[in-house]
């Protein structure tokens, strides 16, 4: 029967060559039996002299054991679910949040533009009702009369542009 690979590292270990030919079983027990008690006098200076090659090797024996690799596995479990806890927490540290969009509020000013330019609308000072024909002129209109409410001017007297005043004031 042919030894194994933790067989042959172990021997190895310990000092013996049991991968060469013509090595059997009955020989390494024979090379055991007398190495034994050599070694276990021998060990605590081993000990003494290398801790670190000490638990390592105690570390993969223990491993090997059906108990070890049980333990394994439980590692293994525990650190893809803390690899998993890392990239999510990693992932919500870099996420960049657009803040919502904050609707600007409307001025006093431009609620009276917005009046006088339905009031306009409405009429058929500019074109027919419901179509302004020259808007940049209607506009024009409406801001200077806006302004002039705005300062505390006076309403005109007729026209266009005291439906304008009249409906602008009601806001300013």
């Amino acid at each position: 029967m042919a030894f194994s690979n933790l067989e042959k590292a172990m021997a190895l270990i310990i000092g013996l060559d049991i991968a060469a030919p013509g090595f059997s079983r009955a020989a390494a027990r024979q090379a055991v039996r007398v190495i034994g008690p050599l070694a276990t006098r021998a060990a605590p200076a081993v000990a003494r002299f290398n801790p670190a090659a000490t638990g390592a090797a105690l570390g993969l024996g223990a491993l090997a054991t059906p108990p070890g690799q049980d333990l394994l596995e439980l590692a293994e479990e525990r650190g893809r679910r803390d690899r998993i806890a890392l990239n999510n927490a990693i992932a919500q540290l870099t996420q960049v949040t657009v803040p919502a969009a904050i609707k600007k509020k409307q001025t006093k000013f431009n609620k009276a533009v917005s009046a006088g330019l339905k009031v306009i609308k409405a009429s058929t000072s500019y074109g027919k009702k419901g179509v302004i024909s020259s808007p940049k002129k209607a506009f024009s209109v409406v801001t200077k009369t806006a302004s002039r409410i705005n300062k505390g001017g006076k309403v005109a007297a007729s026209g266009i542009r005291r439906k304008l005043g009249l409906a602008m004031r009601r806001i300013l």
